[in-house]
């Protein structure tokens, strides 16, 4: 198939991608400029294709946010809240057991689990938690705790990064999550995020949770006061610690919702947006397996465009967002997983369940197998 590019500064790049050579930081600064949508497209959709074929990737999970009560004062967040404020909510440990079972009949494989950063809650109360899971759903994967949680827990108790993550490890996390990064910016993180790890505690939270055998995932967040050079730097150092520990699963870029926080005088991101980012993280990221377009994000519709733009995972039922959706997300809170099914077809792909490290799922009306 002939493209003709619009933006002839993609044809070194073209060159690159098609030569399966690294694309540079100027290369990355030079997409993220271009407005070829097209062109980058079609590059990222090669690389896609080249590793993943016609296959778009979800699962069957659910989201738990035990509390939303935090310490920070984060200017992106319109989910946390101080502890004193009466619409704030922490549940007991029951309450969390229960919530994970409750009112979803599809055989849930994972469950995603994050929250504020709570002034009370301790380490032994996380643990507890999961233990109560584990025993009560043995067969489930938790992916739960951000790398900003795991620093928080590591202050509070003033132990070791480390440590905390054994402990949690050992109490039933099976993986991280890949929230909290932002972007690594020291200038943006200052003005967005200053209460939370810099950009080099979270990578090398990270990187303590891949030596011990952890994988995670990782983001970025887009579209708030960052530039191009910002989401590159901050691309190239998710590759770079990639390089060392190979530990990163999949690659999210979330949008930044305005609505509702300090920073509401933003505009939102819009689909040619969300389309380039998931684009330049496909061409930039040669070396994390995956790139997941989140529908809850960034609506079922561009998530199902983005399968031909470099995305070939889609996430999974989720059950019940908060996040997002407190900070004015318009898309559903969850999603049936024959609609996921219909919703991949629709743009083209062959849908495959996976469970969290994308180990293809068999599943029956009773029960479901992982397959090694």
């Amino acid at each position: 198939m002939t493209v003709q590019f619009e933006d002839r500064r993609l044809l070194p790049i073209r060159d690159k991608v098609e030569a399966q050579q690294r694309l540079s930081f100027e290369d990355g600064v030079t997409l993220y400029r271009s407005a070829d949508l097209l062109g980058i497209g079609y590059l990222a959709n090669l690389v896609r294709e080249r590793m993943h074929g016609d296959t778009t990737y979800f699962n069957v999970n659910r989201h738990i946010n035990p509390t939303d009560v935090c310490v920070a004062s984060c200017r992106l967040c319109a989910f946390g809240k101080k502890a004193k404020d009466p619409n704030g909510y922490t549940m007991s440990l029951e309450q969390v057991w229960e919530t994970a079972g409750r009112g979803w009949q599809e055989q849930i494989t994972e469950f995603h689990i994050v929250g504020g950063l709570h002034p009370e809650l301790t380490l032994d109360w996380f643990c507890q938690m999961l233990r109560g899971l584990k025993e009560r759903y043995p067969s489930i994967h938790l992916k739960a705790f951000t790398m900003v949680e795991i620093g928080y827990f590591a202050r509070r108790e003033k132990i070791s990064i480390r440590e905390v993550l054994t402990r949690l490890r050992d109490a039933g996390m099976d993986s991280l999550p890949g929230g909290g990064a932002e972007v690594f910016s020291e200038r943006v993180r200052r003005i967005i995020c200053d209460h939370k790890l810099t950009g080099d505690e979270w990578l090398e939270t990270a990187r303590t949770a891949h030596e011990l055998g952890l994988h995670s995932n990782c983001t970025m967040l887009y579209g708030q006061i960052e530039n191009e050079e910002d989401r590159v730097d901050h691309l190239v150092r998710l590759r770079a610690l990639q390089d060392d520990t190979n530990g990163f699963v999949t690659f999210i870029p979330l949008a930044f919702h305005p609505d509702n926080t300090a920073l509401s005088h933003i505009p939102k991101t819009t689909g040619f947006d969300d389309l380039k980012n998931i684009a330049v993280s496909r061409l930039m990221l040669d070396n994390i397996p995956h790139i997941k377009a989140y529908w809850i994000m960034m609506s079922e519709k561009i998530a199902q465009i983005a399968q031909r733009f470099g995305s070939n995972d889609i996430d999974g039922t989720v059950v019940e967002e908060k996040i997002y959706h407190n900070a004015g997300a318009e898309t559903s809170q969850g999603m049936r997983r024959q609609d996921l099914l219909r919703l991949i077809r629709l743009a083209g792909r062959t849908p495959v369940e996976r469970d969290t490290l994308y180990r293809p799922v068999q599943r029956t009306e009773t029960h479901f197998t992982v397959l090694v």
